[in-house]
C-alpha cells in the first residue's frame, strides 16, 4: 500500500460484534459501516484473494465465516484473523473505507459471480 493520503478517513472505532458476525468501523468524517465478516472474507486484500495481478477470485462457502481476532498493524490498517484460517490481507483504512462506501455494489456483484460459477455462500458444498 503507497500509504494514506491526507484526505483519507481515519478509523475512530472498530467494534466486533461476533454473534451477528459484523465488523462496525466508525471514520472521522463521520461515515459508519457495518460490514459482514463474510463480506470482509470474500474482498479480502490478499493477494489469494485479489490474484497476483490477475481477476479477483469468488471465494465460495464463507456465509458462517467470522473474525476471531483484529491485530493493528502500524497506524495505516488492521489485519483481520478469520475463523476459516485466512490471515494474510492487511485491511488499510482507505480499503476499509472503500468497502463500507461500495457495500451494496460489492455485494451484488459477488452474488452474481457465486451464481454464475455454479458455487454457494454455503460451506456444506463440495469444492
Amino acid at each position: 500500500m503507497a500509504g494514506l493520503s491526507s484526505n483519507t478517513p481515519l478509523p475512530v472505532d472498530i467494534t466486533l460484534h461476533s454473534v451477528s458476525r459484523m465488523l462496525e468501523v466508525k471514520f472521522d468524517d463521520g461515515a459508519q459501516f457495518k460490514l459482514p465478516c463474510e463480506y470482509l472474507r470474500v474482498f479480502s486484500p490478499s493477494a489469494e484473494v485479489r490474484g497476483h495481478g490477475g481477476p479477483m477470485k469468488t471465494i465460495p462457502g464463507k456465509q458462517a465465516v467470522n473474525i476471531i481476532a483484529i491485530e493493528p498493524v502500524g497506524h495505516y490498517a488492521v489485519k483481520l484473523v478469520f475463523s476459516d484460517g485466512h490471515d494474510s490481507g492487511l485491511f488499510g483504512w482507505d480499503v476499509l473505507y472503500a468497502l463500507g462506501m461500495e457495500h451494496a455494489v460489492n455485494w451484488q456483484d459477488y452474488l452474481n459471480r457465486l451464481a454464475a460459477s455454479g458455487f454457494s455462500r454455503d460451506a456444506d458444498q463440495p469444492e
